[in-house]
């Protein structure tokens, strides 16, 4: 079965976007994925196709209708048994881990959200699980949903030239990547650390080991101690 990305937007001539140029795309053309962008106002019923109303209770912004979503939703995944997601700012973090298990599977449908988001009723009814890709705003859940689906289409078989080129990647293990150096040997001053131009496979191995700890444990803490036995370095302006 063919990994397929399924997108609810009301922007649908935003795909494929960049998902249709590089390695996305030419796996795309290839076969290798499919992209479905579907539009959720052709579920509207009414003769202006609205999609969304004020909020109950008041304030601003308008709100995506439970009841056209619905419909949109139905009518994307009849019967199939997928992922379901929201992009959503208040939604879980989407981790690497996260990528791993969507790519295996069959491929998610993704909802993205406008206005002031979407009503809770059709987040419950229809078991959606909102995803985040950080904590900032954006206008809409397409940019998010573009990140998402691009880090699980990387990982689909055929889709990178090697297979050992995701394995050494950051947050592979839990780990910021090592750092990378290539020609020209000497580059303003600086050159290549000795151990890489070595010929010492395990003295590279090591260095890159050591510095992929080193960088996670300086730029991000909250990584490093999440792994088994690790604690995050103590901050001088703690009390």
């Amino acid at each position: 079965m063919t990994w397929r990305a399924t997108v609810l937007t009301l922007f649908p001539d935003m795909f494929p976007g960049p998902l249709g140029v590089s390695l996305a795309g030419k796996a795309l053309t290839s076969g290798l994925w499919e992209l479905e962008a579907r539009d959720i106002r052709a579920s509207a019923t009414d003769r202006h196709r609205s999609v969304d109303d004020t909020p109950a209770g008041g304030g601003p912004g308008m709100v995506l209708r439970a009841d056209v979503l619905a419909a949109a939703i139905d009518a994307a995944d009849a019967g199939q048994n997928r992922p379901r997601l929201l992009m959503s700012p208040r939604g879980r973090p989407l981790t690497q881990s996260q990528v791993k298990e969507l790519a295996a599977g069959p491929g998610p449908l993704i909802v993205c959200g406008r206005f002031e988001g979407v009503d809770q009723r059709v987040i419950e009814a229809r078991t959606l699980k909102e995803v985040s890709i950080g904590d900032y705003l954006l206008s809409g859940g397409e940019i998010a949903a573009m990140a998402l689906i691009d880090a699980c289409v990387r990982l689909l078989p055929g889709v990178m030239g090697k297979q050992a080129s995701g394995e050494d990647e950051s947050f592979s293990e839990g780990l910021l990547e090592y750092p990378q150096f290539t020609r020209p040997q000497a580059f303003e001053g600086r050159g290549i650390p000795e151990v890489l131009i070595s010929g010492d496979h395990a003295k590279v191995a090591a260095w890159r080991r050591a510095e992929a700890e080193a960088l996670t444990r300086a730029q991000r803490p909250d990584l490093w101690a999440a792994r088994p036995g690790q604690k995050a370095t103590k901050s001088t302006t703690d009390g």
